[in-house]
């Protein structure tokens, strides 16, 4: 290393400055590939430790990052350096080169103020030494900004890159489910169909679209019956699923970026047609309008048995043989903390049985409402009166069964008179395979 090349402040020598200084030595990733990029980070460590005793110098502290230094303060370990240079634990820094400490004006500013203050007294590279010296700082920040420049440039030519492959046809980025990427350098961008995972995307089309499945139903099938996995080897997620069927790469089109209003033609083969596509799509809007309007009689009223979860419900459709069709609603599991929870799911019809046989249990006090129970029952009866001509005539609450009347409620009461009724429990409804029963509150 040449020392002579530096320009000293006056009345201080290279030797003095070194004896006084303590340094961490820092190593940061390159811009290359991950395994190049472990290797860089060990090969800097072992140019900079030769280095450190050829020349003689003192390393207190050794730090070793691979987040990127295009962002300013996104580098943890380099806020911890800068934090131990302003405690003064060590007051110079030795890295391989200039750009592993900055490639950003904001943390090479931050720097050059410790420089500034006399906390940083020298940042020592491979061929270069920098110290508290205008044209030393200046050369420093030369350096950081060439860095930045260069990080600039490639970003640009990245994205005009990738657009151009769009152009082309070709998917820019990792292959959607069902298809893979080509792994040959001439077929950069171009993707193939995945005879595995293909047949089981394009039936997830055809049952949304033809069968009505909802979201939630195309995940129990997938886990369950169909055991399938991603190409991580893990289970395709509910928002998972939603992405797919909201891809229209799997028609022919795609956006890039997404929601950019790029689109392309794409050059892969198609797993679906675009009317298929659109069906999907209607459904799947259908169902969310459905999901936001629909208030179901018995959900957020009840707890999983099994792992603590929610209850939710959503309505099946089955055509009969007449050529009418049978609406059934079904309540189970949301799986909000066990993905994979066994329990049950219950026709409604079948948990209105359970909740009659626990109004049974009850003592009427435990209900929540008896003098709710009692005003609509006098009102009932005033009713009953004025159309049978018995003029005023008071009811008598006590002549009727208020049990009785909580379970017309829950039979043939609207949605909000079920939900207040269950509502004013005072202890918990819990669903554990086909039975309710009552929980603590707690």
């Amino acid at each position: 290393m040449d020392d002579t090349a530096v320009t000293e402040r006056p009345g201080t020598t290279p030797t003095e400055i070194r004896e006084k200084v303590k340094y961490c030595l820092y190593a940061r990733k390159s811009s290359e590939s991950e395994e190049r990029q472990a290797l860089s980070i060990e090969s800097q460590v072992k140019e900079m430790l030769q280095l450190a005793e050829k020349e003689g110098l003192e390393i207190v502290e050794m730090k070793r990052e691979s987040h990127s230094a295009k962002e300013t303060g996104q580098r943890i370990i380099f806020n911890e350096l800068l934090e131990d240079i302003r405690q003064e634990k060590f007051n110079g820094i030795l890295t391989w080169a200039p750009d592993r400490l900055s490639r950003n004006a904001g943390d090479l500013g931050a720097i050059v103020d410790l420089m500034d203050q006399k906390l940083l007294l020298e940042i020592r590279t491979y061929g270069q030494r920098f110290t508290d010296n205008p044209n030393e700082k200046f050369l420093l920040m030369i350096l950081g900004s060439q860095a930045k420049l260069e990080n600039d440039h490639r970003g640009i030519n990245v994205k005009r890159g990738l657009r151009t492959r769009c152009e082309m046809g070709l998917w820019p980025t990792v292959a959607p489910l069902g298809y893979l990427n080509q792994n040959r350098m001439d077929k950069k961008g171009h993707v193939v169909i995945d005879p595995v995972r293909s047949p089981i995307v394009k039936q997830m089309f055809e049952k949304v679209a033809y069968e009505m499945w909802s979201g939630r139903k195309v995940d129990h099938w997938l886990r369950f019956e169909m055991n399938f996995k991603t190409r991580g080897n893990k289970p395709l997620t509910l928002s998972g699923i939603y992405r797919t069927l909201q891809n229209s790469f799997y028609y022919g089109t795609f956006e890039y970026p997404r929601e950019s209003g790029n689109w392309y033609q794409g050059k892969h083969k198609p797993l679906i047609n675009q009317e298929l596509f659109e069906k999907v799509q209607a459904h799947l809007k259908r169902d969310q309008i459905t999901r936001e309007n629909k208030e179901f009689a018995f959900t957020k009223l009840m707890v999983c048995g099994l792992c603590g979860s929610g209850i939710t419900a959503e309505e099946k459709y089955k055509k009969l043989r007449d050529g009418t069709t049978a609406k059934y609603v079904y309540y189970g599991c949301t799986r909000g903390r066990d993905r994979y929870c066994k329990n049950k799911y219950i026709r409604e019809g079948e948990l209105i049985k359970e909740l009659l046989k626990i109004v049974d249990e009850l003592n009427i006090n435990e209900l929540g409402m008896k003098m709710k129970l009692q005003e609509e029952v006098k009102r009932f009866n005033k009713f009953q009166n004025a159309v049978l001509g018995n003029g005023e005539q008071e009811a008598n609450t006590d002549d009727i069964d208020l049990k009785t009347y909580a379970k017309y409620l829950l039979r043939e009461g609207s949605v909000s008179e079920k939900r207040d009724l269950l509502a004013n429990l005072r202890s918990r409804l819990v669903y554990q395979n086909m039975q309710i029963s009552l929980g603590d509150m707690s």
